[in-house]
């Protein structure tokens, strides 16, 4: 059932003599009617054995009852059409989301008490059940709920189904709308501070590296006039040369890249649920993706697979634009569904950036053994700015109340990738990006003044 759409099943049908409809009919008893039905049947056997013609009339009644509730309700033909509408149909993990419900009674009878109820995962919580007073001619009747999930996913919705009683309780039929609609719950975005991590506040415009089409007068890469087009940017000679106007190409801003590597690799992190290493690395390259987006950078997401965000170009998506929201939305749908890989190694994400500079790297790291270390430092030879947040996940699972602990290796680690260029952070169990992206970028202009210090004095 799609948002804002709707399905119409009959609530009732069948064929006369339909061996499956007697059986569909009689599978709506409800214990009420059951009992009925065998107390009757009880009586009209004790009456044969006994002689009563009182008491045979008294058990075909009672299981007469039932049998024609039955057949009543299964043999009503009003007609309903149900509708289902998300709002918001992508969540963030933690925040809740209304389902509205519609119902429609397209038939010219007026409905008896109908009860609704929709089908929900359970992570989703409790299924949702209502009770519709009779529905006029031409009715309609809205009703509402909201579900809730602190786990990142997809989870369908549906289908609807509709509960048909008699109005003694005899009988209870049940129809379903064949449709669903699906649920995205995508991770958790911090908010991130403006800091010059890459070196630029912005990513494109007064500070950056520009690809001029005019480097000089045998330099010019012309093109034909366009309406709008400066008439100051006219080259004359050239016009004259090709017989129409002819303009000089503006100056083409290079926008900067950024990439955002998420190691999903499932021998990196120990522990499950919202709270766990792996949650927090998820969320955290979501809000660092959302926010290069926001600052005007060609972002890509990448995994220790080689993978990325289907349908991103060959520069990731470009943001501060009309279509960043498309973008972003794109890459959150990714990382609502992204799970631990098979794969021991980040080979296969060095492959794929050493194809050239990426502009700024960061980097969400699990643990790293000495192999899969070195292999992280070579990464920054080819980026321009690289930060990654190391995440033990050993420690985040034996010190809960994020209480200091040995090491095991993480400042080795985290020693390795400095002296390779990095900045790099050790992630403490709920830890806040927030914090962590202000001590990377404090840590990176100390590393900048130390090294300044350090070639004025060799100058000196």
């Amino acid at each position: 059932m799609s948002a804002g759409g709707s399905d119409q099943p009959p609530t009732g049908q069948g064929r006369k003599g339909d061996k499956g409809s007697v059986r569909t009919a009689l599978a709506g008893l409800t214990t009420r009617g059951r009992s009925f039905l065998a107390a009757g049947v009880a009586a009209a056997v004790c009456a044969y054995v006994l002689g009563q013609p009182d008491l045979l009339r008294v058990g075909l009644l009672l299981a007469a009852l039932p049998l024609i509730c039955a057949a009543v309700v299964y043999r009503t033909r009003y007609r309903v059409a149900g509708s289902r509408r998300l709002s918001p149909a992508r969540v963030p993990a933690g925040s809740e989301a209304r389902v509205h419900l519609r119902m429609d009674n397209v038939s010219r009878l007026p409905t008896g008490l109908l009860m609704l109820q929709d089908r929900v995962p359970y992570v989703l919580g409790p299924r949702p059940r209502f009770v519709l007073d009779r529905v006029e001619a031409g009715g309609r009747r809205e009703v509402s709920y909201r579900v809730r999930s602190d786990l990142r996913g997809r989870y369908p919705l549906g289908p609807l189904q509709l509960r048909l009683n008699d109005p003694f309780g005899m009988c209870e039929l049940t129809r379903s709308f064949s449709t669903h609609d699906t649920l995205t719950v995508v991770p958790r975005v911090e908010p991130l501070p403006a800091v010059r991590l890459s070196g630029e506040a912005k990513g494109y415009g007064e500070g950056r590296q520009r690809s001029l089409a005019l480097a000089g007068e045998d330099d010019v890469i012309p093109r034909g006039y366009r309406y709008g087009d400066d008439l100051r940017r006219v080259h004359w000679r050239l016009t004259a040369r090709y017989g129409e106007l002819m303009v000089r190409r503006e100056e083409q801003p290079q926008r900067s890249r950024c990439t955002v590597l998420l190691d999903t690799r499932g021998l990196a992190y120990q522990g499950a649920g919202p709270d766990s290493a792996f949650e927090w690395a998820v969320s955290g390259a979501a809000s660092v993706l959302v926010h290069m987006l926001e600052r005007g950078f060609s972002v890509r997401l990448l995994t220790d697979t080689g993978n990325s965000v289907p349908g991103e170009g060959a520069d990731g998506f470009a943001g501060a634009n009309q279509e960043s929201a498309d973008a972003a939305g794109l890459m959150m749908d990714t990382l609502a569904v992204v799970d631990h890989s098979d794969g021991t190694s980040l080979s296969r994400a060095y492959d794929v950036l050493r194809g050239g500079n990426e502009g700024l790297l960061v980097a969400f790291l699990g643990d790293l053994d000495e192999e899969e270390a070195a292999v992280a430092a070579k990464m920054r030879q080819r980026s321009g700015g690289a930060v990654a947040f190391l995440l033990d996940g050993d420690r985040w699972v034996r010190e809960p109340n994020g209480a200091p602990g040995p090491m095991n290796g993480q400042e080795e680690r985290l020693r390795m990738l400095r002296e390779a260029g990095w900045t790099a952070v050790s992630v403490p169990r709920g830890a806040s990006l927030n914090e962590l992206w202000r001590q990377a970028d404090r840590d990176r202009a100390g590393v900048m003044t130390a090294s300044a210090a350090s070639y004025g004095e060799g100058r000196s």
